[in-house]
């Protein structure tokens, strides 16, 4: 092994791989906090944001009142807005987390793999964004569009939709996270190969049931509905076939070296 290849930093106790834990933590949440003070000052245009999916196929429902949102209690919009404004926060401060997620394992990595901090912090950054914007411009306008199609007029009686404002906050930023963190499987998928945990071979055996996981995984984020989880499903195969790609291009270019 060549002195490039070698671990630039000395092995770390348990302690002080808890300590640095604790610090890269801190960071972290220093940075969701200054996200969430500036989200508080765009709350009613980051709410007015994040019910554009919800609006639209209200709209296209043909509803006689224009799209509403309520609150029970006299605190609950104050507290929706809390929710909100913490996981705006989170969702700025994503680049910040992902570079303390690298600076944490970075010292069980080669001297070359370091290299990766930069290209790592913006591609991870870059494919929670995609995952995110997918889902709001995407999967969510269908999901609500079949949800409130249940919505109507029966020969007895009405059925109209009363959304809670809370619990719309609460389902909306759980998807948009969720739509994000599956987008990193390619991530994922080079550090196992980096790890020598998984190669393409690995990868291409296992992929008849990764198209079965991906509608699993689909069925749990997704609205319950089947086109819903089609438009996410379809796209997390995409991305395993990508991983593959880069599987294949990294023990390529490590046995060329070797």
């Amino acid at each position: 092994m060549s002195q490039e290849e070698q671990i630039d930093d000395p092995g770390m106790t348990f302690w002080e791989h808890l300590e640095e834990l604790r610090s890269r933590l801190l960071k972290m949440g220093a940075a969701t906090l200054c996200g969430g003070v500036g989200a508080w000052f765009l709350k009613e245009r980051i709410l007015n944001w994040l019910v554009g999916p919800f609006s639209t196929a209200w709209q296209q429902q043909g509803f006689k009142q224009k799209p509403q949102l309520h609150f029970p209690n006299p605190a609950g919009l104050f507290i929706a807005y809390i929710k909100l404004t913490v996981i705006s926060g989170m969702l700025m401060a994503m680049p910040v987390i992902f570079y303390q997620l690298w600076a944490f394992i970075a010292p069980g990595l080669y001297a070359k793999e370091k290299r990766f901090a930069l290209p790592f912090v913006f591609i991870s950054t870059l494919l929670f964004a995609a995952g995110a914007y997918f889902g709001m411009a995407v999967a969510f306008p269908a999901g609500f569009q079949y949800l409130l199609g249940f919505a109507g007029h029966l020969p007895d009686f009405d059925i109209e939709p009363t959304i809670m404002v809370d619990d719309y906050v609460e389902f909306i930023a759980r998807s948009l996270i969720a739509f994000g963190a599956v987008f990193e499987l390619p991530v994922v998928v080079f550090f196992l190969t980096i790890a020598g945990v998984v190669n393409h071979t690995h990868l291409l055996k296992f992929f008849r049931y990764f198209v079965v996981v991906a509608f699993i995984i689909s069925a749990v984020l997704t609205p319950p509905d089947i086109l819903s989880q089609f438009l996410l499903a379809v796209p997390l195969i995409l991305l395993y076939c990508v991983s593959i790609v880069i599987a294949w291009a990294f023990n390529r270019k490590k046995a060329s070296v070797a």
